[in-house]
């Protein structure tokens, strides 16, 4: 049975965190003279979610039980010329998880915001801006055109930028927070190109009539070369997505941003800004199956960004970077499933990953506060007898990362790599060596943060940093570890609980259903990804038993083991290997030197570029050339016409004799 939403409803899912937002950024701040307290901003940013989050469960549930569907137009805001410029929503199999999973997340990490910045100064606007930047997402899943996914892709961009950058009087935040802002503008660019050139090709910014005229996009070219022109736009869209979503080269922002809040690394980088990206290449599905050549390029950028990030995860010691890393590498793996065709793949992980990762980042957080705000794992160790809830959970949360069986983090890992294992793409080969190795790395960092943390001798009091937090943070005098309180431990149980069972529960309907029907488009005569995935599917016991003795189950086996060698039978051993493999080391430390490059040779690169066409092209050709230019060769002639105004008759008189003298010489040289 197919059945309407309610528009009213829609509309209420992105304006109730709006309302929550304003309330605490205006009344509960300076700006607005501080008319409510703490307590009044916590309760109406939380209550915006809430409402978002209940609503979004009830339009799942109508779109997954009852066919319900909804794609129309809320406000017309201008029309140029043929184009119209609309605010919509669509709402399908696709926009209702989105939604579901955006204000979910949020509303645990709304909750734990409570617990986390409770001594700090900010702390309405912390809500303020939390509650903006839901809002923002929930528009940019909810669009049904491009103007709407581009305002939303743009306003999480400048939310997040005030998140990452909140501790203002921190340099090393503003620096963070101005990185993240430039890179995503380089990846914006090419995002802006491709819709400009989808405008200028179909004549509408609305994606059903987009990609109705998909077909004929895909007999063009790009005027003046022989590059296919769906190819092109394809390439620049995703160039967006990796900026957005912290492919290679442009993922260089994403780690430097935990120098914000921990709860804002949750929100941004786990489950909603950083998978905009996989969301929006999934919704550009019809567009993208048209084209191999953009699809290759999905997967080699994806293979680099699983694998080599990965491996910078193996090196860090700051528990949130061990984190973030390991979210620039599933972000390749999500970008690998989109290159093999395998989109609702890609979608089904983004999904379990993000419950699993915003819970491994609010365990980070309750670690670094029972540690009173230490976040180098080296000083840590012992921690599971003190924080017992947040320990339980973050062993949950590992094991849904490295894919055990029957975790939520399996399902969708394991079909990934069968995914891109059947591809027929030539660059589906480099791809599936890299999601497979991947799976030993991951293991390994991910169990070395959690032995380092929770298990072996207790280092916490061997700190030689200790007591030198953030200035609003410390605890001094505080020696022992401590649980957190309940408003920091129960998000951690709420995100547990999905973490364990939502791929056992959606994995059939999600990936081999009618879920993402008319949301999702494959072609089965070219990519046959999907049509293998479903043959091989017996159910998801079956597919957790086939796991045990599978390949991907034994590598990540493997890496735990190796860790806990590594890290708890014989530590010397880690420092040998250092000593041993001092150049590699230092390449990984580095972070293959691209943050070097950057600023060293594409910086000042950018900056003589600037420079040159300021000083040539603004200074010298505008301003030298055609304002200055114009009125010194006005000034030259007038000043040469004033001396032939002389006010006396017989000059004047004198001319006229000549210039009919010239005419007549003319006329009678013609004839």
């Amino acid at each position: 049975m197919s059945q309407t939403l309610s528009t009213a409803m829609l509309l209420t899912v992105p304006l109730a965190p709006l309302v929550g937002a304003i309330g605490a950024g205006i009344l509960g701040t300076k700006f607005g003279g501080n008319v409510i307290g703490r307590a009044t901003s916590h309760t109406l940013a939380i209550l915006g979610v809430l409402i978002a989050f209940v609503l979004s469960a009830i339009t799942l549930k109508s779109v997954a039980l009852d066919g319900a569907r909804f794609n129309e137009t809320i406000y017309n805001w201008m029309v140029v010329g043929g184009l119209k410029m609309e605010i919509g929503f669509m709402v399908d199999g696709l926009t209702a998880m989105m939604m579901c999973v955006v204000s979910f997340v949020s509303l645990m990490v709304h909750i734990y915001t409570i617990g986390y910045m409770e001594e700090d100064e900010g702390y309405n606007r912390f809500f303020a801006y939390i509650s903006l930047f839901t809002f923002s997402m929930l528009m940019l899943v909810m669009s049904n055109n491009m103007l709407q996914l581009f305002f939303g892709w743009e306003a999480v961009g400048l939310v997040s930028y005030l998140l990452i950058g909140f501790w203002f009087n921190k340099p090393s935040a503003i620096f963070a927070n101005m990185k993240a802002f430039l890179v995503n503008r380089v990846g914006d660019f090419g995002f802006i190109l491709g819709i400009g050139l989808l405008v200028a090709y179909t004549g509408t910014l609305n994606y059903t009539e987009t990609f109705a005229k998909a077909a004929s996009l895909s007999t063009m070219t790009l005027p003046g070369t022989d590059w296919m022109l769906v190819s092109v736009i394809c390439i620049c869209l995703f160039i967006g997505a990796m900026g957005k979503s912290a492919q290679f080269p442009l993922h260089v922002w994403l780690p430097d941003s935990m120098e914000g809040p921990t709860p804002i690394s949750a929100l941004i980088h786990a489950a909603t800004m950083v998978t905009a990206g996989i969301f929006m290449v999934a919704r550009m599905s019809p567009l993208f199956e048209l084209s191999d050549t953009a699809l290759n390029f999905v997967l080699i950028i994806g293979g680099i960004t699983a694998l080599f990030m990965g491996f910078l995860g193996i090196i860090q010691n700051d528990i949130k970077r061990v984190v973030a890393y390991s979210t620039l590498s599933q972000l390749g793996y999500m970008t690998v499933a989109l290159g093999a065709s395998a989109y609702s793949v890609a979608v089904f992980h983004l999904m379990t990953h993000a419950f699993f990762k915003a819970l491994l980042f609010l365990a980070a957080g309750s670690v670094i506060m029972g540690v009173h705000h230490n976040q180098d794992i080296r000083w840590m160790g012992g921690l599971r007898k003190y924080m017992p809830i947040t320990w339980i959970t973050s062993l949950v949360g590992s094991l849904a990362l490295i894919g055990t069986p029957f975790f939520s983090g399996f399902y969708s890992k394991d079909e990934i790599i069968v995914a891109v294992h059947n591809s027929t793409l030539p660059a589906a080969g480099f791809a599936y060596f890299a999601v497979l190795a991947g799976v030993f790395v991951t293991a390994f960092y991910s169990f070395r943060l959690y032995f380092l943390v929770f298990h072996g001798a207790e280092r916490f009091d061997q700190n030689p940093d200790a007591h030198h937090g953030h200035g609003h943070d410390a605890h001094v005098g505080q020696h022992k570890p401590h649980e957190s309180p309940w408003v920091v431990t129960v998000p951690l149980v709420l995100l547990a609980i999905p973490s364990v069972l939502i791929g056992y529960m959606t994995i059939g309907p999600m990936l081999f259903g009618d879920f993402f029907n008319g949301a999702i488009f494959v072609n089965p005569e070219l990519h046959k990804a999907m049509e293998f995935l479903h043959e091989e599917f017996h159910g998801p016991v079956q597919m957790a038993l086939h796991g045990l003795t599978s390949a991907p189950f034994w590598l990540a086996l493997a890496g735990v083991a190796l860790s806990y060698y590594m890290y708890m039978v014989n530590p010397a051993l880690p420092t040998a290997i250092q000593r041993t493999f001092k150049p590699i080391h230092t390449l990984l430390e580095n972070k293959y030197y691209m943050d070097w490059f950057n600023e060293n040779i594409l910086a000042p690169a950018a900056r003589g570029l600037g420079v040159a066409l300021w000083k040539g092209g603004d200074q010298a050709v505008i301003d030298g050339a055609l304002v200055n230019g114009s009125w010194r060769i006005v000034g030259w002639v007038s000043g040469v016409v004033r001396k032939v105004q002389t006010g006396y008759l017989y000059d004047y008189a004198l001319t006229m004799v000549l210039g009919i003298f010239v005419l007549m010489t003319y006329f009678v040289w013609l004839k």
